[in-house]
């Protein structure tokens, strides 16, 4: 076990009796791990580690459990959820404590973080019964009726990464609850009170605690366990995580959803509101200090505005004020790791060693913190510099001039990922249209990220090497159910030996005038 948890060494709302409640939803194991707090570098409080037998049991349990909670109407699925939601909005200081103790994030993107969540409790609370209602289709007429419904897929697992450790976990776990399904969640190990503090929310709100469990322990060491024990799987973390997790449920034969990584772009036309567009920029590039799946990594700025645009950026992320404080005070947190520390700085000082021009930042900032680094500009970026093409998933930008809307498309498109993009213009009309030239799930015009996040309605998730499958609207629920088709039909199929050949021939013929009837609406 790591170090006693003192009053001291907690956030401002967070106090040891919650602590113990929240470790007290974990199975028990004399195996214990400790995360590192990445504004102080001191040990957060010992988790228990889950092993597979643990795993097994709480498959077991969810499993038994879920049978009742699909027996319940959604109409009272719903309400739990928005009871939740309520829940989740009260506690709103607490849970952001948490997630900055956890991530380092500035306050302004953990109260984010919590509105988002609560705005997908809403959505589903409200919507589902539509999303889920059994409909009927078109079949072979009078005599037969069709119907489709949509039925749980039993017990979901939910491993989500730690740079948004409400957002993610529990915005995934949400519709998959109102679907019927039980939950298996994996913590991650940088970021679990976060979740627990959510799931003890939960069970408060009245969702059974043997619903929706939560086991922690390292991927390399749990992920393939977890696996094994679910009906489907929800992912969201690297792409090279990713391709081990869709092998595995491969192997299974179970669905998986899985939102990977990218190297997001913009485009600034000429036409745009250049103060807008890097106001826009800095919320996409410097949010949670980078550490954003759907973040910008590159920007490509038409020549005749380029310098413009790039002087108007500079001076806004100069500006910016980093720290670790627990209130709206500074606009930058920390990186969370020392991973994200070392690959911010490799793929910088390997930029500059070849040629790049450090515009603004480019410093790691020891004396804020230990894995604090200032938001940073480049130019001069060329393909031989890792920064280029690989996801940084840190404060870097690169920003390129280019020559016309059809090279600032071939750009954004270059690479294997298409996660999100942003376009910026005056004309709604052509940003659009640019938009759906765009290889990404989520294209937004005059706007960083935020509105793609705010269309519950509308599926966000990955093309290409970005992932499998949506979240949000119809689709993010959907993906939790098994369709089945019920027929039934006025009167018995006629099968004697005698009728064979009338019902052929009357087949023929129905078959024979829905061709004319096409042809004709052609």
């Amino acid at each position: 076990m790591g170090p006693a948890v003192t009053e001291s060494s907690l956030p401002p709302r967070i106090d040891r009796l919650l602590i113990e409640q929240l470790r007290d939803q974990l199975p028990k194991s004399a195996e214990t791990r400790s995360a590192a707090s990445p504004f102080t570098g001191s040990e957060l409080p010992w988790v228990p580690q889950s092993d597979g037998a643990a795993i097994d049991t709480a498959a077991q349990a969810g499993r038994n459990a879920q049978r009742d909670w699909a027996a319940r109407p959604i109409r009272e699925r719903e309400r739990i959820v928005l009871r939740y939601a309520r829940l989740l909005l009260d506690h709103h200081d607490q849970l952001c404590d948490l997630m900055q103790w956890e991530t380092g994030k500035a306050r302004i993107h953990a109260a984010i973080e919590v509105q988002g969540v609560v705005s997908v409790a809403q959505h589903y609370g409200a919507t589902s019964r539509r999303y889920l209602a059994e409909r009927k289709v078109r079949s072979l007429g009078w005599p037969v009726r069709a119907e489709v419904g949509y039925r749980p897929k039993g017990l979901v697992g939910v491993i989500a990464p730690w740079n948004y450790p409400l957002f993610l976990a529990v915005g995934d776990v949400i519709p998959a609850l109102i679907a019927g399904n039980a939950v298996l969640s994996k913590a991650d190990s940088q970021t679990p009170w976060t979740l627990l503090l959510a799931r003890y929310l939960a069970v408060r709100a009245g969702i059974p605690e043997a619903v929706w469990q939560v086991v922690a322990g390292p991927g390399r060491r749990i992920g393939q366990a977890v696996v094994d024990a679910v009906d489907y799987l929800c992912f969201t973390g690297s792409t090279e995580t990713g391709r081990t997790i869709a092998r595995q449920c491969a192997d299974r034969l179970i669905g998986v959803s899985l939102e990977l990584g990218g190297k997001n772009p913009m485009i600034v036309r000429a036409d745009a509101d250049l103060d807008a567009a890097a106001t826009g920029a800095v919320q996409a590039c410097f949010s949670s200090a980078g550490q954003m799946c759907i973040g910008i990594e590159r920007i490509y700025v038409h020549h005749s505005v380029y310098q413009r645009f790039l002087d108007a950026l500079a001076d806004k992320v100069a500006k910016l004020r980093l720290g670790a404080e627990y209130d709206l005070a500074v606009d930058m947190g920390s990186l969370t790791s020392q991973r994200q520390l070392v690959a911010t700085s490799r793929h910088i000082v390997d930029a500059v060693e070849k040629g790049a021009k450090v515009v603004t930042g480019g410093n790691a900032r020891p004396d804020l913190g230990p894995l604090f680094f200032e938001p940073t500009v480049l130019t001069g970026v060329t393909p031989a510099m890792s920064v280029h093409g690989e996801e940084t998933f840190g404060p870097v930008v690169s920003v390129y001039p280019v020559v016309s809307d059809d090279e600032a498309v071939r750009l954004a498109n270059e690479g294997s990922y298409g996660l999100s993009a942003s376009v910026w213009t005056r004309d709604l009309g052509r940003g659009r249209a640019i938009a759906a030239q765009i290889v990404a799930g989520a294209v937004m015009v005059n706007d960083g990220y935020l509105s793609a996040i705010a269309s519950l309605h509308a599926p966000m998730g990955g093309m290409r090497q970005s992932g499998l499958g949506r979240r949000h609207g119809r689709d993010g629920i959907v993906r939790y159910t098994e369709p089945q088709t019920i027929t039934a039909q006025r009167f018995p199929t006629p099968y004697p030996d005698r009728m064979r050949g009338l019902a052929l021939t009357a087949l023929r013929r129905v078959t024979e005038l829905r061709l004319r009837i096409s042809q004709r609406i052609r």
